[in-house]
């Protein structure tokens, strides 16, 4: 038995790492040779917080552009979203804007709906060309809901990404006090 049960999205472009990052919180594996996801993937993983057995559905999404006319399907019934962007790669950051509004036009302004801004590829300091502070301040000026950097490689701040999500979203549902 749940306390609940959460749609996640997690969003951006192409080759950011969306995949392995949802792959590393799933097994603790570390996949190098994933394959491009073709539209939208799915997964589920338990996991609890504040003493919440919580059930995530996590919809993973292709970044390409032409899948981008998918998204706002899957939105639909969503209650939160990691948007993620390579480190070592500007323009994944870039296109922040476009992402947020697909997103938003499909969230109802009643609706909490927490995204939280995730810097993937940390394990590559050496080829940063998004400093942290940079991320953090996209992320705030776009008011989202928090950032956080991880590594799919090493496993840093993987879990605490889908963490402080869940948290998030536990923390706006109307169903707790």
């Amino acid at each position: 038995m749940y306390d609940a049960t959460f749609k996640i999205v997690i969003f951006g472009d192409a080759g950011c790492g969306k995949t392995t990052l949802t792959q590393r919180f799933l097994t603790n594996l570390f996949v190098s040779d994933s394959k491009m996801t073709i539209g939208v993937d799915f997964e589920v993983k338990s996991l609890s917080v504040d003493n919440n057995k919580v059930k995530l559905q996590i919809w993973d999404f292709g970044g390409e552009e032409r899948f981008r006319f998918l998204l706002p399907t899957y939105v639909r019934g969503a209650k939160g979203g990691l948007f993620m962007y390579d480190i070592t790669n500007y323009s994944s950051i870039a296109h922040i804007d476009d992402w947020l509004t697909v997103i938003r036009k499909e969230i109802k302004a009643e609706d909490a709906f927490p995204i939280i801004v995730v810097g993937g590829k940390a394990d590559l300091a050496e080829y940063r060309e998004v400093s942290a502070e940079d991320g953090i301040k996209i992320a705030k000026s776009r008011g989202v809901d928090g950032f956080i950097e991880c590594s799919s490689k090493t496993g840093e701040n993987v879990e605490k990404s889908f963490q402080a999500l869940t948290q998030l979203m536990i923390n706006s549902a109307k169903t707790f006090k």
